[in-house]
């Protein structure tokens, strides 16, 4: 006769009739019926089988209850019965699978020791609770024990156990020793484990290495061909991903959901719009399961595509939206120019109720600038605190970059001096926040402390940094900035590193270091470059080397309106009206047109835009007069303008000096 093992008492313990487990429980009642509704018997499946649906739902209060009942009821411990051998260490296994899902290491190897007997599921359960609740030298100590045990063989869930753990670059050599398991034992037949094998050094970024093991196997499946499209996408490898589904596409295995979704990232990776509504219509034609992700990645590409009209359409349409759609929808816009429209739709959703979560907060945050409305971003940040997104890192760092960029630098410190903890990002925040405000002894302090607190700079806090540096004129810092990144923290710099260097020398007047700077670059100069050192040259007025810097600037974008522009700037400092006029006209037969430069205002919670000249505004007339009064007294306290920049306001025939700026700024 079988062991029967009775359950007595634990109504207390079990879910409600609304739970997961409570139709699985019902079933196992039905199968073994008692003339008592408080005592039942189940046999050892169906302990396994409770156990299971308690480690999947982390319901650790009932298996902890159902573990109390098995020590009670030894038999279903008793390994002594060679017949009841193996029920017993299904028993066991399912103990060890159901608190490595609660994530109770402590209770997972109280049981893997008390063990008398184990097999290959039981040390796979251990390994696999070890490493997917973080404690991977403990994970990978197991594995060596069974690896030398001698007495338990490991299994191709082994090998793609470890492999799966094996997810960053640190792990990259845990990967080849297994994969030189995988031949030793003669596992490279199993697709299983080459799937795994493929997916971790992807994620190791030991690419080349996964595309061998691709083009070894000798047997694929649609999982097979999914992680290299996803792998090399995710690589940022996005013509070979898009290479690679094409290939897909014509063979005998057919895409599934999560290879076009792969497929649709790399179009968005290379802004591939035509192969992007190919795929669009491959999902509509062979009627993929169209949801919500598949949605998001449409949108998403289109907008990175700059077709934000086609990703609108798709969010019109959709069915229904969550808060991954909302958000790339918001990104969208903000990303192609649309940062007033980006706010409306935020407004709206949040008038409408919509749940919305930090994500979405953090995108909303990002469209702030010096031209956007300080109390609403107030507004949006007490909804934050009503909200509860407060302790989120994205969230506090948006509101450090919104408050500075909206020139609140006082409420910038305030949240970052009550952030519990800080990443990196936060740390980066701030420093830019003082350096965009000109306070560069500010920034270069918040280093020392960013440093003291073990927090390791990105070449994002050096861009700050350098930008710092430029405006409290310290050259030699911040070359000392530039050769730390490289030296002591393997940073390489980037072009926009470059280019702040190249404003920092030139604001000090250091034009020609500036210059010898560029011609002795490890790679090609781009815009950013020549345009800083061409800024330069406007500040100080050296029309002859602004010329050498606009020129470069006419060859590397000739539809910008800078050049020409600074240029001009440049002749009529120097009273040069001639080479001025000729400038402008070049400008206007090459087509090039400039967009109008823009002053604003905050008042009242009202944003007040202005132009040069501008007489649209309805108190136009009162504005003009205040700044004549105001230029009269300026001249009265002994002010000099130059005249060749001041701007005349005629009222009844009357002039009145109003601004001593240049028009074409």
């Amino acid at each position: 006769m079988k062991p029967k093992w009775l359950f007595q008492k634990l109504n207390s313990y079990l879910p409600s009739c609304s739970s997961p487990l409570s139709s699985p429980l019902k079933t196992l009642i039905l199968q073994n019926p008692s003339s008592e509704t408080s005592n039942f018997a189940l046999n050892h499946v169906d302990i396994s089988f409770l156990l299971s649906l308690c480690g999947r739902e982390g319901n650790l209060r009932l298996g902890s209850s159902l573990h109390a009942s098995i020590i009670k009821s030894f038999g279903y411990l008793d390994g002594n019965d060679p017949n009841n051998l193996r029920n017993v260490i299904v028993v066991w296994n399912s103990l060890l699978s159901m608190y490595s899902r609660c994530g109770e290491l402590r209770e997972t190897t109280k049981v893997f020791d008390h063990m008398l007997v184990k097999d290959t599921i039981s040390w796979n359960s251990r390994i696999s609770g070890l490493l997917n609740n973080g404690d991977f030298e403990m994970g990978f100590r197991v594995f060596k024990q069974l690896y030398e045990s001698g007495i338990n063989q490991f299994d191709q869930a082994t090998l793609t156990t470890v492999l799966i753990a094996c997810d960053k670059p640190d792990f990259c050599c845990v990967s080849k020793m297994i994969h030189s398991l995988v031949f030793l034992y003669g596992y490279e037949r199993e697709i299983t484990v080459g799937n795994a094998l493929i997916t971790s050094y992807f994620r190791c970024e030991c690419c080349s290495l996964a595309r061998r093991v691709f083009d070894e196997m000798s047997e694929k499946n649609v999982v097979t061909w999914t992680a290299v499209v996803s792998g090399l996408a995710q690589g940022q490898f996005y013509e070979d991903s898009l290479k690679l589904f094409g290939k897909m596409h014509g063979g005998p295995v057919a895409p599934n959901s999560l290879t076009y979704l792969s497929s649709l990232t790399a179009c968005s990776g290379l802004q591939a719009i035509r192969e992007g509504r190919q795929i669009h219509g491959l999902v509509l034609k062979l009627g993929v399961d169209y949801d919500l992700c598949i949605e998001s990645t449409l949108m998403d590409m289109y907008s990175k595509c700059g077709s934000l009209e086609d990703a609108w359409k798709i969010f019109e349409s959709a069915e229904e939206v969550d808060e991954v759609s909302m958000t790339v929808i918001l990104v969208g816009l903000a990303q192609n120019g649309f940062e007033e429209e980006s706010v409306q739709v935020f407004v709206k959703i949040v008038k409408n109720g919509v749940v919305i979560d930090p994500n979405m907060i953090s995108v909303i945050l990002g469209v702030f600038g010096s031209d956007t409305s300080l109390a609403l971003g107030k507004q949006i940040h007490s909804l934050i605190i009503k909200r509860s997104f407060g302790s989120n890192y994205f969230v506090n760092n948006g509101l450090i970059n919104m408050y500075s960029k909206c020139g609140d630098l006082g409420d910038s410190i305030k949240i970052f001096s009550r952030m519990p903890q800080r990443n990196s990002v936060s740390w980066n925040s701030m420093i830019a926040a003082f350096a965009r405000h000109g306070n560069g002894s500010r920034a270069l302090h918040l280093y020392e402390e960013m440093r003291l607190e073990g927090v390791q700079p990105t070449d994002v806090t050096f861009l700050s940094l350098l930008h710092a540096c430029a405006h409290v004129g310290l050259v030699e810092k911040g070359m000392e900035f530039l050769e730390s990144m490289a030296k002591d923290y393997g940073i390489s710099p980037r072009m926009e590193h470059y280019a702040c260097v190249v404003d920092m020398m030139g604001r000090a007047g250091l034009l020609n270091e500036a210059k010898e700077f560029i011609e002795e670059l490890p790679e090609k100069p781009d815009v950013l470059v020549w345009q800083a050192l061409l800024g330069a040259c406007s500040i100080h007025g050296n029309s002859e080397m602004g010329k050498y810097a606009a020129n470069q600037l006419f060859l590397h974008a000739p539809e910008s309106p800078a050049p020409y522009i600074l240029l001009a700037n440049i002749y009529s400092s120097e009273g040069r009206w001639t080479e001025r006029a000729r400038t402008i006209k070049k400008m206007k037969d090459m087509g090039v047109t400039k967009e109008t430069g823009i002053s604003w205002i905050e008042i009242e919670k009202e944003i007040h835009r202005f132009v040069v000249e501008d007489r649209m505004h309805p108190h136009a007339k009162i504005i003009y007069g205040v700044l004549g009064e105001l230029f009269k007294l300026m001249t009265d306290e002994g002010y000099v303008p130059d005249k060749r920049f001041i701007l005349y306001y005629s009222d009844n025939g009357k002039e009145w000096p109003i601004v001593c700026v240049n028009s074409l700024l």
